[in-house]
């Protein structure tokens, strides 16, 4: 009797929507208290603690239902067949207007605009949802209906037009990859993931934000100063248009070997007291760089990558785990999709590991920029990050530690603190 496959992911989905529906509601619960953490007492004004607390009840009574209806989704697409039945309409429509089904590439393409179209659709009212309602609430929205759809197009477009080659590189690589197989969709993967790094900043975002550079000052004399001490190769330094969409502020480097640039959102600048602030958060984010967080991010994420695909070589051509998800031919791109859902369990275990590695490096980049004299600075510029953003004041232990990459304020301070307290 051949291994129930898609009754056990189903299974498995079903588990993990209670589970962390579970941590869910922990910190829900953590996120109504009407009080502030005493680490944040005196630092945090009880007007944008009231806004912060609204802003995150709002987010979460949104998040249970966008959970709830995707789990429903989900099990029903598997559980009714819909993929199976919706490759073979995409077959029938190609015969339809005259174009060879056989093909698989033609046929995977056919198969995928349709899932685009429909994920669009399915998505849009949450989307919409989220942006110009809840955002639009707690004034963080800035963008326009006009500007939502233009973002959308494009990003359709930009599907439409790199999607095909890569998806076609993908099948030819598989269908000729022979015992080798894992080792060349690796390093197509390692290829393209360097060069979409390359050209994303210079081609793509340009076509969502305006990034002006810099002006002089200042702000840059600082910023050019600290990466001249660190030996960080600066390049370019830009300012990016992040308020005509949102008031979120963010900063952040890209670029390989000695051609560095810096990003820094103009809420950021706008947001923060004063130039020291501003340099103090690009510190923590140097200290990744100098860390090695950045590279020992990249190699985690290669290494898994080729196990992943290994593990892929192990089941491509298992007629059961196919006829299990309601297929009865082996379609590349299709074995790679159930491949992925039957890998869910380890994945979850996987990005809870990568979780507890990314919050032991935010640490370590705070303590780097502490060492370089910018404590205070980097502690008001985390306070008021956090004021801005309106980010939750209350967390619950068991949920940020599965969910957040970044450690919360209070762990953040307190991290600080101790250091001080080491030093005197």
């Amino acid at each position: 009797m051949a291994f129930p496959y898609m009754e056990a992911v189903i299974g498995f989905m079903i588990l993990m929507y209670f589970f962390e529906s579970y941590l869910d509601w922990r910190q829900h619960a953590a996120l109504k208290r009407p009080t502030l953490p005493k680490t944040l007492e005196g630092v945090i004004s009880q007007e944008k603690f009231e806004k912060s607390r609204a802003y995150s009840l709002d987010k979460s009574r949104f998040h249970f239902i966008h959970e709830f209806v995707s789990i429903l989704m989900d099990s029903a697409i598997l559980s009714f067949g819909v993929l199976p039945w919706f490759w073979k309409r995409s077959g029938e429509f190609l015969v339809y207007i005259g174009v060879n089904a056989e093909n698989e590439i033609v046929h995977t393409l056919a198969f995928l605009a349709g899932v685009m179209f429909w994920s669009q659709i399915t998505d849009l009212p949450f989307s919409l949802y989220s942006t110009f309602v809840i955002e639009a609430r707690h004034g963080f929205n800035k963008q326009t209906i006009w500007l939502f759809f233009r973002d959308m197009i494009k990003g359709i477009l930009l599907s439409i037009v790199i999607g095909p080659p890569i998806v076609a590189a993908i099948i030819v690589i598989v269908q000729k990859g022979g015992p080798h197989l894992a080792i060349y969709l690796w390093g197509f993967m390692l290829v393209l993931s360097l060069v979409m790094m390359t050209l994303y900043p210079i081609l793509i975002a340009p076509l969502f934000n305006k990034f002006t550079p810099l002006p002089e000052g200042e702000l840059r004399l600082k910023i050019e100063n600290l990466a001249s001490s660190l030996k960080f190769p600066l390049k370019k330094l830009f300012v990016v248009d992040g308020s005509t969409r949102s008031s979120h502020s963010n900063a952040y480097m890209y670029g390989f070997f000695k051609n560095k640039r810096i990003v820094l959102y103009d809420t950021l600048i706008q947001q923060c007291k004063n130039e020291e602030e501003v340099v103090a958060v690009l510190a923590h984010e140097l200290g990744h760089w100098k860390l090695n967080h950045t590279m020992y991010s990249f190699i985690a994420v290669q290494i898994l990558t080729f196990l992943q695909f290994g593990g892929y070589t192990l089941v491509r051509n298992s007629k059961d785990l196919f006829q299990s998800f309601g297929f009865d031919t082996q379609p590349v791109l299709i074995g790679l999709i159930i491949f992925q859902h039957t890998v869910i369990p380890l994945q979850h275990l996987v990005n809870f590991g990568l979780n507890l590695v990314s919050r032991s490096f935010e640490f370590q980049a705070d303590a780097f920029a502490k060492k370089l004299g910018y404590g205070l600075p980097l502690r008001a510029g985390l306070v008021k990050l956090q004021e801005e953003n309106l980010s939750a004041m209350n967390t619950d232990p068991w949920y940020s530690t599965y969910h957040y990459s970044h450690p919360p304020l209070v762990e953040r301070l307190a991290a600080i603190d101790e250091l001080d307290k080491k030093q005197d």
